[in-house]
């Protein structure tokens, strides 16, 4: 590898990893912000938070390495361009057509595993992420109650509170739960709580040393019920063993479907998602060969125009996806005019944009010299 192919991988690489570490600290940063809010809500489990953030992350990974490798390819150009060494490589023979291959030394590999984080990390990821809410979705709603937090279920028809535990060997302290229903609106408090679990797999909250208010809206109905010990179900056998059926919903799933059984659906949602797979690659090279003439400016002009019309270039051809995606899955495009047209427009672009910054302008005529 020459002097000039080495530097500019080296630089490109070297800045392609400082682009990608700060996106994927910005991302995570706002994922967990997110998480977070959802498992104080009581969406989620506060256990699951880190598991949700890396499955997440895998699925974010392949627009994070497009944009930074198209950061990257832009930033080593310019900054050739800004401090005149790209002058020394033009006097020594070279021209910007040369940048090509060492881009795409960089930009192939990048390309090959955003392929294989589309076409089966991505998809597996999402199918994770689906289990894991599914799974606290089917948790008894006393199962998700944390002490010392407010925890609402079923659009605010349940709401629970419990203390932390005074004794050994209790699971739950002083319990109160409010639970709205068509007929009556229920108060039931009670001194402490446990998970009794049945031989044949049922399992039971059991309360101790409790008191039940039933009212009945708008009526004078009113119950008042003492107990010792309360119990009722919370789920049954069947329940907890329904792995199969969680894994099946999240299959489902567009996003979590896996690659070949999109094939076999021959639908035009599963077309949609195929063709967003499969240009994600794509548009990495594209936009990697792009930032080449993007990247070439005049070092006596501002730099903030030239990123700015470089950034609405790459944003419009991300929203550009989007859309063909959009369309293909509604029936208005056919898969195989919006998988290669996006693309065919932007490989075109950076062919013209090549030919106008390689092609050479005559010197203007000045007219007849003066005597």
């Amino acid at each position: 590898m020459s002097l000039f192919k080495r530097s500019v991988v080296s630089e490109i690489m070297s800045h392609a990893g400082v682009v990608f570490s700060t996106l994927l600290v910005v991302w995570l940063s706002v994922l967990l912000v997110r998480l977070l809010g959802e498992a104080a809500n009581g969406t989620i489990g506060a256990n699951v938070v880190f598991g949700l953030a890396t499955f997440s992350s895998i699925t974010a990974l392949p627009v994070i390495l497009s944009v930074s490798l198209f950061i990257a390819v832009l930033t080593t150009v310019t900054r050739n361009f800004r401090e005149s060494e790209m002058v020394v490589w033009f006097a020594s023979g070279l021209s910007l057509k040369d940048w090509i291959r060492p881009v795409l030394r960089c930009a192939v590999p990048v390309a090959i595993i955003i392929a294989v984080l589309t076409l089966m990390a991505s998809p597996w990821a999402y199918r994770q992420i689906s289990e894991y809410r599914q799974r606290f979705e089917q948790r008894s709603d006393l199962s998700k109650v944390t002490a010392g937090q407010f925890i609402e279920t079923e659009d605010g028809a349940r709401v629970f509170f419990a203390e932390e535990p005074t004794e050994p060997g209790q699971e739950m302290g002083k319990v109160i739960a409010r639970v709205v229903t068509p007929e009556w609106l229920s108060v039931v408090t009670a001194e402490s709580a446990k998970i009794q679990t049945e031989e044949n797999g049922d399992r039971f909250l059991v309360l101790t040393n409790g008191h039940r208010y039933d009212l009945k809206p708008n009526m004078p109905d009113f119950r008042l019920m003492e107990f010792d010990s309360y119990g009722f179900r919370l789920e049954s056998n069947a329940s907890e063993s329904s792995a199969e059926a969680v894994r099946r919903m999240a299959e489902s799933q567009i996003k979590a479907r896996p690659t070949l059984k999109l094939f076999t659906d021959n639908n035009d949602r599963a077309s949609s998602q195929i063709m967003w797979r499969l240009a994600l690659p794509l548009a990495a090279l594209n936009l990697a060969l792009l930032a080449i003439p993007l990247g070439a400016v005049n070092p006596r002009l501002g730099r903030s125009g030239d990123f700015l019309i470089a950034g609405l270039v790459g944003l419009l051809y991300m929203n550009l996806i989007n859309l063909s995606r959009g369309w293909i899955g509604s029936g208005q495009l056919s898969f195989g005019i919006g998988l290669w047209l996006v693309h065919a427009i932007f490989t075109a672009l950076m062919c013209y944009m090549m030919w106008r910054k390689l092609r050479v302008k005559a010197p203007k005529d000045s007219g007849p010299a003066q005597a």
